[in-house]
Formats: C-alpha cells, structure tokens, sequence
C-alpha cells in the first residue's frame, strides 16, 4: 500500500480555497495544496441538475494522516456535502517523497 496520498477537493470560490488550503498546510495536514481556478463542475443536487465554477484543490499528504485530513476538510468546508476524494501515490521522486514527510511532521 502506497505511502501517500493525492486528495482532492473543491471549493466555490478563491476565499475558501485559500483558506482551506492555508489551514492544510499550516496544521502538517498536507505537504502542498495546489488551488486551480477556471474549472466548471456539473452534477446533480437535490433532484436538480447544476453548473458552477469552482477550485480544486489538490492535496500533497501521507496515508496515515488521510483520515484527520478528511475530518478536518469536511469540518471547515462551506460545502454540505463536499467532495473528498483520496488517490494513491505509486511512486514519485524520492527526495519529493521525503519532503512530504517532513512538512507533515513525519
């Protein structure tokens, strides 16, 4: 089982995408958050179907900080249900690796 974790998430705006992303890193949740503007997401919501713009983010972490990671971006989100999906890192650069490990306090 892969070591670390690509975690990605959206926000509706640059605000709480910053946010979020700042909390991540500052709290050793996450290595690097990633926030790219310009996306369109469309999908179904209470029986209605949506078109918005939004951020992803995308989360740098390890595995084994994958479910206070998940608490914490499910707590702070202004979403009612927000996106929160987990990816395994195969492999990488080795010193890249490493860095993840020590700005997540490994």
């Amino acid at each position: 089982m892969s070591e670390y974790r690509l975690v990605i998430t959206t926000c509706p705006d640059q605000n709480s995408a910053d946010a979020l992303a700042a909390y991540l890193v500052d709290h050793r949740l996450a290595a690097c958050v990633n926030t790219i503007s310009g996306m369109r997401s469309y999908y179904q919501w209470k029986g209605e179907v949506c078109n918005d713009a939004e951020f992803i983010l995308l989360i740098k972490s390890r595995a084994d900080l994958y479910p206070r990671l998940e608490e914490t971006i499910v707590e702070r989100h202004p979403y009612e249900l927000p996106e929160v999906i987990a990816l395994p890192i195969e492999s990488g650069l080795d010193d890249y690796l490493r860095w993840i490990d020590e700005q997540t306090g490994k």
